[in-house]
């Protein structure tokens, strides 16, 4: 259940944010400032590579790693594989991972290393695989540890992690996987060089721009800014006792639905289920018509409203990338959820680049995630 006079209550989430989930969204512009000075500093501007990798592997615990290899792989439009890298291990913990490098693997590749954590013994591993096999090694890690002394020795390149003073509240027993703003730190040193070495278009100036919008959604989410016209509390409101189907049409828009569906599971504690356009009019039309629908389980005048919670129905949440063209199927969505009485809450970014669209609507549902979780009620 959702409290929804929380959410215009200022003060109340503020007290209720034991983990400091709205200041690390809403500082998500700073630090992606911080992460592109990391970047330089490292010496990524620097890099004259010979040319794009074969592949782009990725590695990394929790859900940063996965996010960083959607993106990467959206954001270059096939021109080179990107895949992710699974872990083994008994438990998702530090020292319990570990990573194997695909039999494939070699000289031609370039393997990416997300390692919020300084001492994994598991990355570790992995670098001395890579170094074996003569792969390309890019580290965003903590500097100074043993991780980041893995990868110099291996003749890899260890970029600096951008942290806040935030995020040291994540270390505590029942705190989310990790901070919303990890994602940017990883991933804006990994853009930089991406851009360098001619995956994608990510100048300085473009990841400049990319910090500037997400201040611009972290001013329209704010926690003082009321429900009615604050798209980060209008969408949690939206999910309040619902089950989120997130539709996506689109690269881009298909990578922030997944991110989307981790985040509301990791931060809210709310299963989601995530799927591109136009299948998921296929596999998510029986969900529109059983136990889940908006019809089904009509109000039982007997029910406990005090102790029992009501019942939980499917609600879509649409994220476009950009206005629906001639072939979109927005259309059909929108008339399937009409016949099935489905609501439906519609996500579109302004315009801008694509780094731009994709940051407004990460932005947007990290605010949503961290609303729903703050207001939410057992």
């Amino acid at each position: 259940m959702l409290d929804e006079s929380l959410l215009d209550a200022p003060e109340a989430l503020a007290g209720a944010d034991r983990f400091g989930l709205l200041r690390a969204v809403a500082e998500s512009g700073a630090r992606v400032r911080t992460a592109v000075r990391s970047a330089a500093e490292a010496g990524i501007a620097e890099l004259t590579p010979d040319g794009r990798p074969r592949a782009v592997l990725v590695a990394g615990p929790g859900p940063a790693a996965a996010g960083v290899a959607d993106l990467l792989r959206a954001l270059s439009g096939g021109s080179c594989p990107v895949s992710l890298l699974q872990p083994t291990g008994v438990a998702p913990v530090p020292g319990a991972l570990r990573w194997t490098l695909p039999g494939w693997a070699g000289p031609l590749d370039l393997l990416l290393l997300a390692g919020p954590d300084a001492a994994d013994p598991g990355l570790a591993e992995l670098v001395e695989q890579a170094y074996r096999r003569g792969c390309a090694v890019v580290a965003v890690t903590p500097a100074g540890g043993p991780l980041a002394d893995a990868i110099i020795q291996a003749r890899g390149l260890a970029v600096p992690l951008a942290t806040t003073a935030y995020d040291a509240e994540f270390d505590l027993e029942g705190a989310p996987p990790a901070a919303p703003g990890t994602l940017w730190s990883v991933l804006i040193p990994l853009l930089a060089l991406a851009d360098r070495i001619g995956l994608i278009s990510a100048p300085p100036d473009a990841l400049g721009s990319l910090a500037d919008r997400l201040d611009q959604v972290a001013e329209r989410c704010g926690p003082a800014i009321p429900t009615y016209t604050n798209p980060g509390k209008t969408l949690a409101a939206d999910l309040a006792d619902a089950l989120p189907l997130i539709w996506t049409e689109g690269p881009l828009a298909g990578a922030v639905g997944r991110h989307f569906a981790t985040e509301l599971a990791g931060l809210a504690g709310r299963p989601a289920l995530a799927a591109e356009l136009p299948e998921a009019l296929l596999t998510h039309r029986t969900l529109l018509a059983g136990a889940l629908a908006a019809g089904a389980d009509p109000d039982d005048f007997f029910r406990d409203r005090v102790e029992q919670p009501p019942a939980l129905h499917a609600r879509i949440v649409l994220l476009r990338e950009r206005a629906p063209d001639a072939l979109s199927a927005t259309r059909a969505a929108q008339q399937l959820a009409d016949e099935r009485d489905t609501p439906l809450s519609a996500l579109e970014p302004g315009t801008g680049s694509d780094l731009e669209r994709a940051a407004e609507l990460l932005a947007i549902a990290d605010f949503g995630a961290v609303y729903l979780a703050l207001a939410g009620t057992e």
